[in-house]
């Protein structure tokens, strides 16, 4: 195949792209959407810990220590339904409240009763550290400290003050996603030829049909990663390590567009299309909801071949990993990619035999 055919159903396909209206308006609207959401997401992370405090009197020492804290912000109430109220409301997430006889109690030798109030969203793991504050509560108001020595080591990154913000987590989303809106536009253009005829009607010329085939990736690749790094340079996700970015959004292109190739082998039209897609778009969404979420983060994931294109954007836009960090990612993420391609260039061969 030359490179005049090939240039050639290149432009053709990107003719029949848009000639869809319906994906060519959810191409622009995507790209819209995304890099809109990305700006409206927060860019900062609030890392100081909100405590709700009924406490009739507090000692200078314990005075002293809640002035003094800058990663703990307590608000005073005067009566636990003032707390309770601002807890309901969302303003805080916990609090306590004290006996107004505490000092007399703990003097007396007595066990006083402190209640902690909890929002609806707090971790169950997280009550067990309330309580071992309250504990610390006491001794200061008792004019102690604990008899303990602590020391802190950081094992790995340390992300105090460095907290990644919401939107930068959500960016590898947000790129998977738009990947995925170009192989379902690709899947639904080569459906719609086969419908047609167009493809058989190719094969009737001296274009053969892994000609037809190469050209069509290479469309799908160029045009879905054109896509992707438009989103990161909009979004800024191109500062750092653009050539390792770049290059692992080529290979991701690539790999939807094999998926894209095995959607349009067993999709008939349009609907079943959509139906495939759907249900590879949430199976590759799955490894960046670990990233949100990162309780559901499990070793079964690394099966996904999006796995490792989000991993590696996700080390590079925050961690500033290097080659050596994600190189890796870069070669499981092209043996995907190739085999994806053979897998869908092969199902859709079938097709015309």
């Amino acid at each position: 195949m030359t490179t005049m055919m090939l240039t050639a159903l290149i432009a053709k396909d990107f003719k029949g792209y848009f000639a869809n209206r319906f994906f060519a308006l959810v191409t622009v609207l995507s790209l819209v959407a995304f890099t809109g959401l990305y700006f409206l997401l927060p860019k900062t992370v609030d890392e100081t810990l909100a405590l709700g405090l009924v406490l009739a009197e507090a000692p200078p020492a314990l005075e002293a220590e809640l002035s003094n804290a800058d990663e703990v912000r307590i608000a005073r109430f005067a009566t636990s339904e003032e707390l309770q109220a601002a807890i309901l409301a969302g303003d805080l997430p916990v609090g306590f409240v004290f006996p107004d006889d505490l000092a007399a109690q703990l003097q007396a030798g007595t066990q006083p009763q402190v209640t902690l109030f909890l929002a609806p969203d707090v971790p169950p793991e997280f009550v067990s550290i309330y309580e071992v504050a309250v504990q610390e509560f006491v001794f200061l108001i008792l004019g102690q400290e604990l008899p303990i020595e602590v020391t802190e080591t950081v094992l790995g990154p340390d992300m105090a003050g460095a907290q990644i913000a919401p939107r930068q987590r959500m960016l590898p989303l947000l790129v998977v996603f738009v990947l995925m809106v170009e192989s379902l536009g690709l899947a639904s253009l080569i459906a719609s030829e086969v419908e047609a005829g167009t493809i058989r009607a190719l094969l009737v010329t001296p274009l053969t049909m892994r000609g037809l085939f190469f050209a069509k990736g290479i469309f799908g690749s160029l045009f879905a990663f054109a896509q992707a790094a438009l989103l990161l340079l909009l979004t800024g996700g191109l500062a750092a390590q653009p050539l390792l970015n770049l290059l692992a959004l080529l290979a991701g292109a690539a790999m939807v567009t094999g998926v894209a190739f095995l959607i349009a082998s067993v999709g008939r039209d349009l609907m079943s299309v959509m139906g495939w897609g759907i249900l590879a778009m949430l199976l590759l969404a799955l490894p960046t909801l670990s990233l949100l979420i990162p309780g559901l983060a499990s070793n079964w994931m690394r099966l996904i071949p999006s796995h490792y294109l989000v991993d590696t954007l996700f080390r590079t836009l925050n961690f500033q990993a290097g080659w050596r960090e994600v190189g890796v990612n870069l070669l499981v993420l092209l043996a995907y990619a190739a085999v994806l391609m053979t897998l869908g260039t092969m199902t859709l061969q079938r097709r015309f035999r």
